[in-house]
């Protein structure tokens, strides 16, 4: 491994003391390798700033000497964004002691964090106020803020709420030149040019490093209902949701599908789940129906619309939670599947969204291709409906070694992805690119949003520091090739 030189390494402790580093490899090693063991870096050094100065001064020493910067939250993502090049000459700026929520503002109905706060935590400290924060994903007791932003994570409610993106309303970012930024604004109208902090969300981290921000703030429902439905199949699924919208009382928050093989799956591997059915069928859909009025039925406007499509035969069985305890144990079958996927053996995994008119169409083109390319393969499709987002997801049959089945990642993957572009799609929901999904970005996207993306790199980040090799693939500069 290649070392940065000692006198800088030197300068980088200095700034965040004795208590914000780490240069053991034993102590640095979690933070060198992804959630799903794709990616391993190098560096000399695991930077831990308590506050938004010192990341500025980190970020300004770094400029000077052109060192690589990598930004981290809660390392939680798929896509290998937070992860150093192995060549170690790059340095990690963990933001996890940036975990202050500055204010809470009940009447403006926002919250002021900073990047380190743990997402489980904002929302507990939400409610501790009468108030929602919506964002709600797998990882939210373990993934950061900062990351959930420059990710523009998405999650089970954004049918109703909208990616990460829409919860904010303004950012505290370092630039690449040691500046911060400070767009700190609780304003709901702020039309005053162009709206910089959209450049940073998304980003990951290749732009600045956001280290706080204001994001909004909801009232507490009062009521929240809970269902799980079985269905024929997942047209049947896009077709309730839609007849749901417009007939429902309340709002429908969450509508969360998975078929068959995921609820097997979590059932085999995750201790105490159970088929909430006594049979089984082919679609399931989770559904989350909530109200700010206490007066509003919305428990019996559900039922009444769930009746009339079992007397169609739109709907084969339902069952609505009727406590708070049978509510989290329906939960557990959708956000579990993962975790199954990790004891099932290896996974081939896809994170796209189409039009919700063509996910059914997609589900069965994409479901035909796996199977005929790989004998036995089981299909693990769930996802957020409501927003098009589905994973489509493989995982190993019992039949096949492992590296043989992980060897049609690349050419199937190429397939899946191509289906869900000319589906009028995108290869990427809300895991965003990384180091994974570069080759695809580079396929998929016109050449002027290319162009228009390197063009915005190289205006904010001229010499390449900011998370280098994610996203964008950057031109060399003529002097760089002296």
């Amino acid at each position: 491994m290649n070392s940065l030189n000692p006198s800088i390494l030197k300068k980088l402790k200095f700034v965040v003391g004795e208590k914000g580093w780490l240069d053991d490899s034993n102590d640095m090693a979690p933070y060198l390798s992804d959630e799903r063991n794709l990616f391993h870096g190098k560096t000399n050094i695991i930077l831990k700033p308590q506050n938004s100065a010192e990341v500025a001064k980190i970020v300004k020493i770094c400029a000077q000497e052109k060192i690589g910067i990598v930004p981290q939250g809660g390392n939680t993502g798929y896509c290998g964004g937070s992860i150093p090049n192995p060549n170690g000459l790059e340095v990690v700026i963990s933001l996890a002691r940036l975990n202050r929520i500055r204010e809470i503002n009940t009447i403006n109905n926002t919250m002021t964090v900073e990047a380190g706060c743990i997402l489980s935590d904002i929302q507990t400290k939400a409610k501790e106020s009468n108030k929602l924060f919506p964002l709600s994903l797998g990882a939210e007791g373990s993934c950061q803020i900062g990351g959930n932003l420059a990710t523009n994570a998405g999650g089970t409610q954004v049918l109703h709420y909208g990616n990460a993106r829409d919860l904010v309303l303004g950012l505290e970012v370092i630039l690449p030149d040691g500046q911060l930024l400070n767009m700190l604004r609780a304003l709901r109208k702020n039309n005053t040019g162009y709206d910089l902090k959209h450049l940073f969300l998304g980003s990951e981290g290749t732009l600045g490093i956001i280290t706080a921000a204001v994001i909004k703030l909801f009232p507490l429902p009062k009521q929240v209902i809970t269902s799980i439905v079985a269905l024929p199949n997942s047209s049947a699924a896009v077709s309730l949701l839609t007849n749901l919208q417009s007939k429902i009382v309340g709002s429908i928050t969450s509508f969360e599908f998975f078929n068959r093989s995921s609820l097997e799956l979590v059932i085999e591997h995750i201790s105490n789940a159970r088929d909430p059915f006594v049979k089984p069928y082919d679609t399931y859909v989770l559904l989350e129906i909530s109200s700010s009025q206490s007066k509003q039925n919305i428990k019996g406007s559900l039922e009444n619309q769930l009746s009339e499509k079992l007397d169609e035969g739109c709907v084969l069985d339902a069952v609505i939670a009727d406590s708070g305890e049978q509510c989290k144990k329906l939960w557990k079958l959708r956000e579990s599947i993962p975790e199954a996927q990790k004891c099932a053996g290896g996974c081939i995994k896809h994170d796209v969204s189409v039009p919700i008119s063509r996910i059914a169409e997609f589900i069965s083109l994409t479901s035909k291709l796996a199977k005929k390319e790989i004998k036995g393969v089981r299909v693990i499709a769930f996802g957020h409906i409501g927003d098009g987002n589905i994973h489509f997801n493989l995982t190993q049959p019992l039949n096949i070694k492992n590296d043989d089945f992980l060897s049609h990642t690349l050419p199937l993957s190429t397939k899946i992805h191509e289906i869900a572009m000319k589906l009028g799609g995108s290869f990427s929901a809300e895991h965003g690119i990384g180091i994974l999904k570069k080759h695809e970005l580079k396929r998929f996207k016109s050449l002027v949003e290319q162009d228009l993306m390197e063009l915005v790199k190289d205006a904010i980040d001229p010499e390449n520091i900011m998370n280098p090799d994610k996203v964008v693939t950057v031109k060399p500069k003529p002097h760089l090739l002296d």
